[in-house]
């Protein structure tokens, strides 16, 4: 029902229109209450304080029911039972065991969760497609981009490491409530898809949200890229993890940084206020989104490095400084002084630690150094 209303956000005199419109329609749903058995409303935002729904006011929100939580999606209970056929081509297809297979299988499309104590759900259209396709990809992404969504953020400044640091949480009545005025994304990201329940306090009556999958998680931030990154970058592949990524498999972290340099270089002034913060954010984006190719770690909390990438060999520390507060050599001595790469030297894989240096007058990446320990 709301798509309408969605797509016309940034237009008010249309969204007015079509809100009336709608408001019209189920005002005739509601005359016709005598010849209706039975009328079932869905979409993606709730827009609750709006009017469209005045004349329905006999409507029941099942939104967060425990009682129907599981009508949108296939339990792992029904994966396992329901699916022998399916998982074990797939496995077969795939080179992979069918425990691997269901292993990959949750990772990247359970945890969608509505209610308090309801089971996880997988995404049954990402589900079936890989059956049909017989292979893992993004399916659900294909569906739509939110590009409604990424506006929104960028034009709040939202911090969006929020989410991946686990710091996103609300109440109940916040979660299902929007209001056209009301400038918070996180409902509107629950209420889409793109941030689910992970676990509730019953005793603050408060939800703590995050992404649901790596399905959602990579799909999103790659959308977020253009918001933060040079289109003509982007466009070119410049910026595709992937291609980080193989430089570090290589050894090759001269290119890793290199690459990273032509990066920042690119974007345009009139792209980005070029503050701290928002090297923070495309360091975020970047590190994270590395994440779906090697182990990564991006930082959350005070004493640990900027950011880790862990390599089958290797294990890479990066700490990240601005001339106004420091240097690339200050950066790795930070990294030593506070034992960043302590962690990891159980495991006798290589520390490469990486201090580096943004200029703030020249608004770029500017010197690096390096240090190997093996």
């Amino acid at each position: 029902y709301d798509k309408p209303l969605i797509e016309t956000m940034d237009w008010p005199d249309i969204n007015d229109e079509f809100r009336r419109a709608l408001k019209s329609f189920y005002g005739v749903l509601k005359s016709a209450d005598s010849c209706l058995r039975f009328v079932f409303l869905t979409g993606v935002t709730k827009f609750s304080k709006i009017s469209i729904f005045s004349d329905l006011n006999q409507l029941q929100d099942i939104s967060m029911d425990n009682r129907f939580s599981g009508i949108c999606g296939i339990t792992e209970t029904e994966l396992i039972r329901d699916f022998q056929p399916e998982l074990h081509e797939l496995a077969k297809e795939t080179g992979k065991t069918y425990e691997e297979t269901l292993a990959e299988m949750k990772k990247r499309y359970d945890g969608y969760r509505f209610a308090k104590a309801s089971e996880d759900m997988y995404n049954p259209h990402s589900l079936l497609n890989t059956f049909v396709k017989l292979d893992f990809g993004n399916y659900w992404y294909q569906t739509g981009t939110p590009t409604f969504l990424v506006k929104m953020l960028k034009d709040i400044n939202f911090d969006i490491r929020k989410i991946g640091d686990g710091q996103v949480s609300a109440t109940a009545e916040f979660l299902t409530d929007y209001r056209v005025d009301n400038k918070d994304p996180i409902p509107v990201l629950y209420q889409s898809g793109y941030l689910t329940i992970k676990s509730y306090n019953e005793q603050l009556n408060k939800y703590y949200l995050g992404f649901p999958n790596e399905e959602v998680k990579y799909g999103f931030l790659r959308n977020l890229l253009p918001a933060y990154a040079p289109a003509d970058c982007i466009l070119l592949n410049e910026f595709y993890a992937g291609n980080f990524i193989e430089d570090l498999w290589a050894g090759n972290v001269d290119g890793f940084m290199s690459r990273m340099q032509a990066m920042f270089a690119s974007i345009s002034y009139d792209l980005s206020d070029r503050s701290e913060r928002h090297y923070q954010l495309v360091f975020y984006l970047l590190f994270t989104l590395m994440g779906q190719f090697v182990q990564t770690e991006v930082k959350s909390a005070k004493g640990r490095a900027d950011a880790v990438v862990k390599t089958s060999d290797t294990v890479f520390v990066f700490e990240f400084k601005m001339d106004t507060s420091g240097t690339a050599e200050s950066a790795l001595k930070q990294i030593n002084d506070r034992a960043y790469s302590i962690p990891y030297t159980a495991d006798g894989r290589k520390i490469v630690k990486v201090g580096a240096e943004f200029s703030a007058e020249e608004r770029m990446l500017s010197r690096w150094v390096i240090e190997e320990t093996s």
